[in-house]
């Protein structure tokens, strides 16, 4: 009797996050700009935040490999709030001594709220952390509405205790809207807060 009070102390399933608060601002100020500046038909037309995919190169298992990779997991689990899958060689490149299927990162793929918590925390804690920071280029846009950054440092993100850290790690990260132009995702991204510069 006794243990099964014990068990129902113990809270079942994932902890929930609080509501995004980019998510509020997207439908209460972002989408009816959007609308009015581009004169959509439909609401469906109004980008909006499709996913955020971060990748992290661990390197090849040459020099301490195995331990890069188990430390780039932990990294990327805090930064992001979700397990990373481990990424594979796709194919041999002798002059790097890789060879195909070989571990060589990380990368997670952010949809729904955490998608929006990330990019909360992105715009208005980590890019001004970034030492003579001008704000982000505008020439980064693939010409399909997505824009890729890169960080040289994982010690940006306020998750990444000093304590614990024994290599800089540099990542990728690609925000993918559903704009369907650059010019689009542009105003999109900075009405959501991105700090895009003019020029």
């Amino acid at each position: 009797m006794a243990r099964k009070d014990k068990e129902k102390d113990v809270p079942a399933g994932p902890v929930t996050l609080p509501k995004p608060r980019l998510k509020a601002k997207y439908a209460t100020d972002v989408a009816p700009k959007l609308r009015e500046e581009f004169k959509y038909s439909s609401t469906m037309q109004i980008p909006r935040l499709e996913k955020i995919v971060i990748n992290m190169g661990t390197g090849t298992k040459e020099k301490n490999g195995d331990k890069n990779l188990e430390n780039s997991l932990r990294d990327m689990t805090l930064i992001s709030g979700q397990k990373p899958i481990v990424t594979k060689a796709k194919k041999a490149i002798a002059n790097f001594k890789l060879r195909e299927g070989v571990d060589v990162g990380c990368k997670v793929t952010l949809r729904g709220d955490r998608m929006y918590h990330f990019f909360d925390k992105l715009a208005t804690v980590v890019l001004p952390r970034i030492r003579d920071f001008q704000g982000l280029s505008p020439k980064s846009f693939d010409g399909r509405g997505n824009y890729a950054l890169g960080l040289k440092e994982q010690l940006v993100f306020p998750e990444i205790p000093y304590d614990t850290f024994d290599r800089i790690r540099g990542m990728d990260i690609v925000i993918c809207t559903t704009a369907k132009t650059d010019q689009e995702a542009r105003v999109f991204l900075k009405a959501m807060g991105l700090p895009l510069r003019e020029k």
